[in-house]
């Protein structure tokens, strides 16, 4: 195998093994059996695990950039919710376990905030810069994201219901963020 091929196959494999436990359960003997190589092997390609969690983040990040590369608001929801249909375990490393990883959270929260900031301009565009646009862009995506991951983890049925129950809960959140809230 060509070595830009075996090099992929490596990082699909390891991708696939990080999302089912994360970074620090994950060995590298765990990624050399998912990718049927030896550990040999990964290291010719990779010279550490926290290299190969980094390869698949950046893996993950670059293809989620070019699935959803639309203007935010409904057909962004959409867009995600495809990209982690077809990709769920870059969707899980990228949202989930980058996360929960000290030498890799960093990089996940740098990724949410950057989603924040689109949603709070899109806010902003429709609403102004309320008291509550800040507080509407967390949690929109906050909401959406979680929202695909526990979608995903019931073997993501229905792509098209999903989309819409999670594009309507995301705009009534955005929505909010336009007034002032009611007083009871």
């Amino acid at each position: 195998m060509a070595r830009a091929q075996r090099r992929e196959q490596i990082l699909a494999a390891a991708t696939k093994a990080f999302s089912r436990t994360g970074f620090a359960a994950t060995s590298l003997e765990d990624i050399a059996a998912e990718a049927e190589v030896s550990r040999m092997i990964l290291y010719r390609h990779f010279e550490s695990k926290g290299e190969l969690f980094r390869a698949a983040l950046d893996r993950a990040l670059e293809r989620m950039t070019a699935a959803t590369d639309v203007e935010v608001g409904a057909r962004s929801v959409s867009a995600l919710v495809r990209w982690a249909a077809a990709e769920p375990a870059e969707f899980l490393v990228l949202f989930c376990w980058s996360e929960r990883e000290p030498e890799h959270a960093e990089r996940a929260v740098r990724v949410r905030e950057a989603m924040e900031s689109e949603v709070r301009e899109r806010i902003a565009r429709d609403a102004g810069h309320g008291p509550w646009s800040r507080w509407a862009a967390r949690l929109a995506v906050a909401t959406c994201l979680e929202a695909i991951m526990l979608w995903l983890r019931e073997s993501a049925p229905e792509p098209d219901a999903a989309i819409e129950r999670i594009t309507r809960i995301v705009t009534s959140i955005v929505d909010s963020a336009g007034g002032a809230p009611e007083l009871t």
